[in-house]
């Protein structure tokens, strides 16, 4: 049978999934290979050395490099606070108006003073850093100094894009279907928290109110790309998101509009609705692909009975298989392989390209490149 190779949009009821939790630099590893974690569980910490801040103490002084220890009141490794005098010089007949005094203008420790340039070096504490379980499950390596591996056997959803860190809460379906869309009347205080489930769209009047209310993620069909650009102050780019500052991480499943969710992702997440859930909303859509996801753990006691591996490498497309298109004309519709064509066709751009043919939902067919799809694992 005829087959290619195309990204894989992973859309799946039962996943084994892997992942590396791993400090920017070296520090502690927290837990132990066995360990049963939870999202909120830190697995590792290390501390980020902190600003500098140089001070140029000879010329404020009017001394010589050379003399500088002997005016310092605070010496290289001492600690001392904002505002505290650092050093000062020695008037004449001790005439108080003459003195020059320097004082922090920081919080830290003096970590050089220069007697060749006369300039203090100062540096703030250093900056505590966390790293997260993220999801529900267990430790099966350590990275020694590093961080953890953690595994889990979860219900896993990709996305199209979405802006956001990590985040973690209950799952809560707050619509009927997955073509209804997610208004701001649907929102109610006890969504604090929690990860929302909508359908076809996502209001920006919504977007403010789960914000306002505390919501700590939304998984949806669509939401405006004008809407994310005045929620941000700018336009995305081509970089990767999962930084922004928003007040709750958004992910889209299908795409930027008013997009029915897919029947087949909504109806799995509808399964788990009421379940713990983490979800990240990172993407980068050049090279090295990242997709925001949804992971919606079992509980350990029920991960022999409910695994079912998926492979991160790439998927062969068959006759047969679901997808769904990433580029117009028929930008997010869903259909199914009807015919793998080996040859070379002339498209409306008049390049020669590799195309499949497809069966829509609705029943229309169409020849579409096979770069233009990507594949819905099952």
């Amino acid at each position: 049978m005829a087959h290619a190779y195309t990204p894989g949009l992973r859309v799946a009821r039962r996943a084994h999934l892997s992942r590396e939790r791993t400090l920017p630099l070296k520090g502690d590893v927290l837990v132990k290979v066995g360990d049963t974690v939870r999202s909120e569980d830190v697995v590792a910490r290390t501390e980020l050395p902190g600003p500098v801040t140089i001070l140029n103490v000879v010329n404020q002084l009017g001394i010589e490099p050379r003399e500088i220890d002997d005016y310092m009141l605070v010496k290289e490794g001492e600690t001392f606070d904002k505002g505290q005098p650092l050093a000062e010089n020695k008037p004449l007949f001790g005439l108080s108006f003459l003195k020059t005094v320097i004082k922090a203008p920081i919080e830290g420790v003096v970590e050089n003073v220069s007697d060749i340039t006369g300039q203090v070096v100062l540096r703030e504490p250093p900056q505590p850093v966390e790293v997260f379980a993220y999801f529900d499950g267990r430790v099966t390596a350590v990275l020694p100094e590093e961080g953890v591996q953690i595994e889990t056997v979860a219900t896993f959803v990709q996305g199209i894009f979405g802006i956001g860190g990590e985040t973690w809460g209950d799952l809560k379906v707050t619509v009927e279907g997955p073509d209804r869309a997610l208004t701001a009347d649907k929102l109610k205080p006890e969504h604090r928290g929690k990860i929302l489930i909508g359908g076809c769209h996502f209001t920006r009047d919504a977007f403010d109110k789960a914000r306002e209310i505390g919501v700590a993620g939304v998984v949806v069909g669509g939401f405006h790309d004008q809407d994310v650009r005045e929620i941000l102050g700018y336009d995305l780019g081509v970089a990767i998101t999962g930084h922004e500052e928003v007040g709750l991480t958004l992910v889209m499943t299908e795409g930027f509009g008013s997009i029915p969710m897919a029947p087949k992702t909504f109806s799995l997440l509808q399964e788990r609705d009421g379940a713990r859930a983490a979800l990240s909303g990172a993407t980068q859509i050049r090279a090295g692909v990242i997709r925001p996801e949804i992971i919606i753990p079992y509980p350990q006691d029920r991960w022999e009975a409910e695994a079912d591996d998926v492979r991160e490498s790439a998927q062969a497309v068959r006759e047969g298989d679901h997808i769904r298109v990433i580029r117009e004309p028929y930008f997010g519709k869903l259909g199914t392989v009807k015919k793998l064509t080996p040859a070379l066709e002339r498209v409306e751009c008049e390049t020669k390209v590799r195309v499949l043919e497809v069966a829509f939902e609705d029943g229309s067919t169409a020849t579409v490149p096979r770069a233009n799809i990507e594949r819905i694992e099952d």
